[in-house]
C-alpha cells in the first residue's frame, strides 16, 4: 500500500496458472488482468512527463501538456467529453418582447455553430459516439439542417441573445460584450460531463453493473432533458414512453426503436433546454517498446475508466501478465466499499480492477458482453 494516493491492488492469477498446459496458450483469452495494478494520484501537470518515462502506462485525466509535438511513444484515445447544452431563461428580456425560446436557443447555437472551438455543434442528444447512433442518424440530420438553414430565427432588429457568463466554455466561445452576470440574461451555455452523467446512474453490485439500458442513448438523453420539461402532455408521454422501454413493453425490435426515436423526439421539442454538440475527450497512454501497452479497448462514453480497459491491456514486455500503472487526477474521498463507497472517480477506476462482473459494456455499441466463458451445452429448452 502507498496509501490513498497510491494504491497497489493484487489480482491473483492461481486459477489461470493451474490450468496451463506446459506454456501453451489458451485458445480463448476470457479477461487480462496484468499481476499488480497500481491506481495512483497524478497532477495533470506531471502527467506528461511520468507517461514519456514510462512511470505510468495511461492517465486518465485532463489532456497533458506534450508541447508542441506529441512522442511517437505516446497514443491517444477519443471518447465523449461533454454535452453542450443551452439552457433559456424564462423570464428573459427576449422572451418578454415576444422571440420564443426555441430562436433564442437557435440563435445561440448558430453563433457556437460560426465559432471554430472544441464543440462539435450536434443539436440532437444521442451522439455519433453512441453505439445506437444509427437508429437516430435521420432524426440528428433532420435537427442540424433545421438549426443551419438561411434563416435568421431572430427578428429583424432584435437584439443578441445575452449570455449568462456561466463556465469557461461560455467565455471561450463568445466575446465579452455578449457575456452578462447581471439577471436579465436570455440563455446560458453548461456542459454536462457524459462519463459523471452515466456514472451517476449506474449501479454496481453482486457482480451485476447496471441498469441494462445505462448505455442507451435515449436513457442517456431523458437524464440530460426530462428535468427540465415543463408540466403537461410532453413531460406525462415521456415518462409513459421510458416506462414502457424499461419494462421491456414492445411487441418487436421495431416497436422498440420507434419508442426510443419517440421518446428522443419529445425530450427535444421542449427549448428550456437543448443540446448544442459535444465535446470529444481524450486520454493518453504509453505505447513504447518496451515498457508500453497494447491490445487496448475501451468505452466510448467513459474512456480508459472503465473495466474493458482493465481487461484487455497487456504490456508489451511481458507474454502473460504484468505490472500495470494507470494515474488518475482525482484523489480517493469515497468509501473504499462495495456497497456503498466506490462512487468517486478514483475509486470506480479502483473497482475496475476489484470487481469481476458477469457481464462488461460492450465496446463501441450500448450492449454487454460476457466477462467469463462457459462451456454451455444445449437442452431441450433451449432449442
Amino acid at each position: 500500500m502507498k496509501g490513498l494516493a497510491a494504491t497497489l491492488v493484487l489480482i491473483a492469477a492461481a486459477l489461470v496458472v493451474a490450468a496451463a498446459r506446459a506454456g501453451h496458450e489458451f485458445p480463448v483469452y476470457p479477461s487480462y488482468y496484468p499481476h499488480l495494478i497500481t491506481v495512483e494520484t497524478v497532477a495533470p501537470e506531471a502527467a506528461a512527463e511520468r507517461l514519456r518515462a514510462n512511470q505510468i502506462q495511461a492517465y486518465v485525466g485532463p489532456e497533458p501538456d506534450f508541447g508542441s509535438k506529441l512522442p511517437d511513444s505516446i497514443a491517444a484515445v477519443a471518447s465523449l467529453g461533454s454535452f453542450v447544452i443551452v439552457r433559456v431563461n424564462p423570464a428573459s428580456p427576449l422572451s418578454r418582447s415576444g422571440v420564443s425560446s426555441c430562436d433564442v436557443a437557435r440563435a445561440v447555437i448558430r453563433e457556437i455553430a460560426g465559432h471554430p472551438g472544441p464543440v462539435t455543434v450536434h443539436p440532437y442528444p444521442v451522439t455519433p459516439l453512441h453505439g445506437d447512433y444509427l437508429y437516430h442518424a435521420d432524426l440528428a440530420d433532420a435537427a442540424r439542417a433545421r438549426l443551419l438553414d438561411a434563416v435568421d430565427p431572430l427578428p429583424r432588429g432584435a437584439a443578441h441573445p445575452k449570455l449568462l457568463a456561466a463556465g469557461n466554455l461560455a467565455r471561450e466561445l463568445f466575446p465579452r460584450s455578449s457575456l452578462t452576470q447581471s439577471a436579465d440574461w436570455d440563455a446560458s451555455v453548461e456542459t454536462v460531463d457524459a462519463a459523471d452523467l452515466v456514472n451517476g446512474a449506474e449501479t454496481s453490485i453482486n457482480a451485476w453493473m447496471g441498469p441494462p439500458w445505462l448505455r442507451k442513448g435515449w436513457f442517456q438523453a431523458s437524464l440530460l432533458l426530462a428535468p427540465s420539461l415543463p408540466d403537461g402532455p410532453g413531460r406525462e408521454r415521456v415518462e409513459a414512453d421510458r416506462r414502457r422501454l424499461e419494462a421491456l413493453d414492445y411487441a418487436s425490435s421495431v416497436e422498440r426503436i420507434n419508442l426510443e426515436r419517440d421518446l428522443v423526439a419529445t425530450l427535444s421539442a421542449s427549448c428550456q433546454a437543448v443540446v448544442a454538440g459535444y465535446t470529444v475527450k481524450r486520454q493518453y497512454l504509453s505505447t513504447d517498446y518496451s515498457a508500453g501497452i497494447e491490445n487496448i479497448d475501451y468505452d466510448f462514453i467513459t474512456g480508459l475508466a472503465s473495466p474493458m480497459f482493465i481487461r484487455t491491456v497487456k504490456l508489451k514486455d511481458f507474454p502473460w501478465n504484468g505490472p500495470l500503472t494507470v494515474g488518475i487526477d482525482a484523489k480517493p474521498v469515497a468509501a473504499w466499499n462495495p456497497v456503498a463507497g466506490f462512487d468517486d472517480r478514483f475509486g470506480r477506476l479502483l473497482w475496475s480492477a476489484l470487481g469481476d462482473p458477469a457481464l462488461l459494456p460492450a465496446p463501441g455499441d450500448v450492449g454487454w458482453m460476457l466477462n467469463r466463458i462457459s462451456d454451455v451445452r444445449p437442452n431441450a429448452l433451449s432449442r
